[in-house]
C-alpha cells in the first residue's frame, strides 16, 4: 500500500511539474518608458513627511498602457523617476494618439539634504538619456 501512495505522488509531480512552462514566448506585451513632459512637486521637504509626485507622461498609442513607476535610488537624496508602461506587441493597428496623461505616485521623505530628482524624458539623437532635473530642498 506504500509503494502504491509513492508511485502515485511520483506520477502526480511528474505530471505536475512537466506540464508547467516557463517560457514566455507567448507574451503579448513588452514593457517600455513613456516620456516624462512635466513635473509638479512640493518646493521644499519635512522629514518623515510623505508628498504627492505629479508627473504627465505622455502616452503615444493605444497599444500603450501604464502600469507604474520605477524610482531608482542613486545614492541617498538623488532619485531616477521612470514611469514605466506595457506595450501590446501583437496588435496589427496601432492608434496614434500622442496623450498626456497624469499620475502620481507617493515620496517619503527620510534625510534632511536636498532631493534630487531626476525625470526620464526620453533620449537624444544618440540614444543618451534624457532628464527633467529638480532640486527640494528639505527644510
Amino acid at each position: 500500500m506504500k509503494r502504491l501512495f509513492f508511485y502515485m505522488v511520483a506520477l502526480f509531480a511528474a505530471i505536475t511539474l512537466g506540464s508547467c512552462s516557463l517560457d514566455n514566448d507567448d507574451a503579448n506585451f513588452e514593457f517600455a518608458y513613456l516620456q516624462i513632459v512635466e513635473v509638479e512637486v512640493p518646493e521644499s521637504f519635512d522629514v518623515n513627511d510623505t508628498y504627492q509626485i505629479n508627473v504627465t507622461y505622455l502616452r503615444s498609442d493605444e497599444c500603450t498602457f501604464f502600469q507604474g513607476f520605477d524610482v531608482i535610488k542613486v545614492d541617498q537624496t538623488t532619485r531616477e523617476v521612470v514611469v514605466v508602461g506595457s506595450v501590446f506587441t501583437d496588435q496589427t493597428t496601432c492608434v496614434e494618439v500622442n496623450q498626456e496623461v497624469q499620475t502620481s505616485f507617493d515620496f517619503q521623505v527620510l534625510y534632511s539634504d536636498t532631493y534630487h530628482f531626476k525625470f526620464w524624458s526620453g533620449e537624444d539623437e544618440n540614444g543618451n538619456p534624457q532628464f527633467i532635473e529638480v532640486d527640494i530642498p528639505v527644510n
